[in-house]
């Protein structure tokens, strides 16, 4: 028997029957799946300090488990003394068994760490069924080592769900055990 994650493992057992009953799908396939987590961080200061892209790279890389990808800038702004093809952000895509392994360590132990943790906010969705949500401080997960971090800053990870309503996807986070805040 292979390996399978806790959060896939739920999803395949419970949460697939509760979303049909709850929403009256005809079929298993029509039940919304989470397809994929985007984490994403822009490093500002990596016009002037090139080693910036190669520490926040590190830390995602180290945060997701996955390998973590620069981004370039697609055009030039002289305001910002950005040329067109230079590093400005860090991004990694993550599917399958690492997708719901990072979910499950996200909110076990990143969200709970969280200072004055209220409980997510519920505005955060795209009219689509994806979900975006901002982290302020990299230092929240537990594979971030707090002494040899250089700067304190925030990422943004989006959930991104075969869900066609808002309403869906929500519940399919909340399912999932996301910590939405009560209205």
């Amino acid at each position: 028997m292979s390996y399978q994650p806790r959060l896939k493992k739920e999803f395949n057992d419970r949460i697939v029957s509760s979303l049909k009953e709850e929403y009256s799908y005809k079929n298993v396939m029509m039940v919304p799946k989470l397809q994929k987590i985007v984490l994403s961080k822009g490093v500002g200061g990596a016009v002037a300090d090139k080693k910036l892209i190669d520490h926040a790279v590190d830390e995602l890389t180290m945060i997701t488990g996955q390998k973590a990808i620069a981004t370039i800038s697609k055009k030039d702004v002289a305001t910002f003394k950005l040329r067109k093809g230079m590093p400005i952000g860090v991004k990694v895509t993550l599917r399958s068994e690492r997708m719901y392994e990072f979910l499950d360590r996200l909110i076990t132990t990143a969200l709970p760490r969280v200072r004055d943790f209220q409980g997510i906010k519920s505005s955060g969705f795209d009219g689509r069924g994806n979900y975006n949500l901002g982290v302020t401080e990299q230092i929240i997960f537990p594979e971030i080592d707090i002494d040899k971090v250089n700067k304190i800053s925030g990422m943004d990870i989006t959930f991104v769900t075969s869900a066609n309503t808002d309403k869906e996807a929500k519940s399919l986070l909340t399912e999932l055990g996301l910590p939405f805040k009560k209205n």
